[in-house]
Formats: C-alpha cells, structure tokens, sequence
C-alpha cells in the first residue's frame, strides 16, 4: 500500500472515530446530567455504567488509530466515573464537577488529534441551585397516606404506590435523609411514558394477532399456514410478553406468556385446536386489550394524586 493510500486510509478512520466520538460523547453528557439529580438506585448504576462504557469504548477505538492522548485522557477519566457509580456511596458535587474536568480533558484530546472542536462547554456541571429536596420520612407519610385512601375507595389497583414505598424504605435503611424532588417527577415522567409506550406496542400488535388465529381456526391445523409466519407471530408474542414484564404488568404479562406457550405447542407440535379454543382466545386477546387500558389509566390516576400532594421539583 503506497503512503498516499495509506494516508487517505488513515484519514478516513479518522473520520469514522470522529463520528463515533461525538455519539458516545452525547450519551455521556446525556447520562451524566440525569446521573447529577439523584436517580434511583437501578437507574443510577445504569447511568455510570452508561458513562463508563462510553469513555471506555472511546479510549479504545483511540488505541487503534494510534491516537494516544485521547486514549490515555479517556482511560484516565475511569476512576472518577467509578467515584460516582454506587448510589449507597457518600457522592459529593466535587465528585461531579472533577468527572466534568476529566471529560473536559477529553473533548481536548479529541480536538488536538482530530482537528475537529468537540467544544469543552457542552460537558455539564453541576447546577448552582440546590435542588428542591423532601425529606425521606414525610416522602413515606405522603405515600402511605394516599395508598390508605386508595385502599380505603378501592381505587387505582396498581402497584405504583408500593414501588416508591420499597424505594423509599430502601433510602431510609441506608440513611438517606432527603430525597431529591426532580429524581421522583422524572421516575413519574419515565413510567408514564413507558405505560403509554407499552400500550401502543399492544394496540400495534392486536390486527396481526388476531388475524394468525384467525388463519388457524380456519384452516384447521398449523400445517395449513405458513411456518415463517408462525415463527414471526411466536417472537411477536415473547416481545409482547417481556415489553409487558418491563413495565410490570402483571395481568398482561401472564396473558402473553400463556399465549407464547400455546403458540409454541401449536407450531411445533402440530397440534389440531377446535375452533371454539381460538374463538377463546380472540376474545381473550380483546379482554386484555381492555385489561391493560385500564391498567394504563390507574397508572395515570396514582400518578396524578402523588404529583398534586408533592412540591414542584426546581
């Protein structure tokens, strides 16, 4: 290979790093700023672990292309991502804002060996302004408050109150005194859209259902349709069923795991299923369809009577 080729090769790697920098960068800064507002515990160890991937996988494609003051800026931010990463750990804001100047050292790196500005400026630090924060105790008051109404007007059905409560009682038991109120209205934002996500995905998904059962009742047997388009309604279900068990739905989650389960007997087995059995399940398959609409507005309902009792996050 001549040196121009050898360099024009170079210079397109180059170009692909520099694209793939700029994305694992945005998921980091993206990470990092929901990571400064007290998330969770699983969501907070998901978070460091977003960020360490990240940097790490930048470090290493730096080490291929021979770009060694982004690998050692990159591989060198690591032990000030893993001072942040357990949420049970006393994490101060010196914590965030030297992990800040570590990522700064980055995006000068990259530009020194690329030619191409990755501005410090986007790397967020720490706000200024004390978030708005709830002490642990009143947070459970609160919640047991609500549950005993809700208990009280057989309202709601859900599980959403005792999810918080177990979060809750988990932060007391480490002697977490306040809890931040934007990690809360986030968690209530993120559930809200996955329900809805959730949701949609089931409604998407019904045509389809209905129509494959349809096609067995009337032919009969699975040989009469075509395997691939058993297959693909089988992996539809186990979809459905582990979209559901995300979110936990419960109800929803045992109705797509019982169908997946039939399915699967059917199509491997060839199994003969009157025609009054998948005349069943298409109604079961509405009634579920029901089912998690109202489970979906429930959802809603708790959401809105924790939201109206909790101050505004700032």
């Amino acid at each position: 290979m001549s040196v121009e080729t050898e360099d024009a090769f170079q210079k397109e790697l180059v170009e692909l790093f520099v694209q793939e920098a700029q994305e694992w960068l945005q998921q980091i800064h993206v990470a990092l700023d929901e990571l400064q507002q007290s998330p969770p515990s699983e969501r907070h160890r998901a978070l460091a672990q977003t960020i360490k991937v990240g940097i790490t996988n930048l470090g290493g494609s730096a080490a291929t292309l021979n770009l060694s003051d982004v690998e050692r800026a990159s591989f060198s931010a690591l032990p000030f991502v893993e001072a942040v990463q357990d949420p049970s750990a006393q994490i101060s804001t010196d914590d965030f804002i030297t992990l800040c100047k570590q990522l700064g050292h980055i995006h000068g790196a990259l530009t020194r060996a690329t030619g191409v500005t990755f501005k410090a400026d986007d790397v967020s630090a720490p706000s200024e302004d004390p978030p708005t924060m709830i002490p642990t105790k009143e947070f459970l008051t609160i919640l047991r408050g609500i549950q005993d109404q809700c208990i009280a007007s057989n309202a709601f059905h859900r599980n959403l109150f005792q999810t918080m409560l177990a979060q809750a009682e988990r932060l007391m038991e480490r002697g977490v005194e306040q809890c931040n109120m934007s990690s809360i209205h986030e968690f209530l934002k993120r559930s809200a859209e996955e329900e809805q996500g959730f949701l949609d995905v089931v409604r998407q998904e019904l045509p389809h259902l209905m129509a494959i059962i349809q096609t067995l009742k009337t032919s009969g047997n699975a040989l009469s349709t075509p395997s691939s388009d058993l297959q693909n309604t089988v992996e539809r279900v186990a979809q459905l069923w582990s979209a559901a068990q995300q979110v936990n739905a419960s109800h929803a989650m045992l109705f797509f795991m019982g169908l997946h389960s039939f399915l699967t007997i059917v199509t491997q087995h060839h199994v003969v299923v009157g025609a009054t059995r998948y005349d069943a399940i298409q109604s079961r398959l509405d009634q579920n369809l029901k089912g998690i609409e109202e489970w979906a507005a429930n959802g809603r309902m708790e959401r809105v009577a924790i939201q109206r009792v909790l101050p505004c996050a700032s």
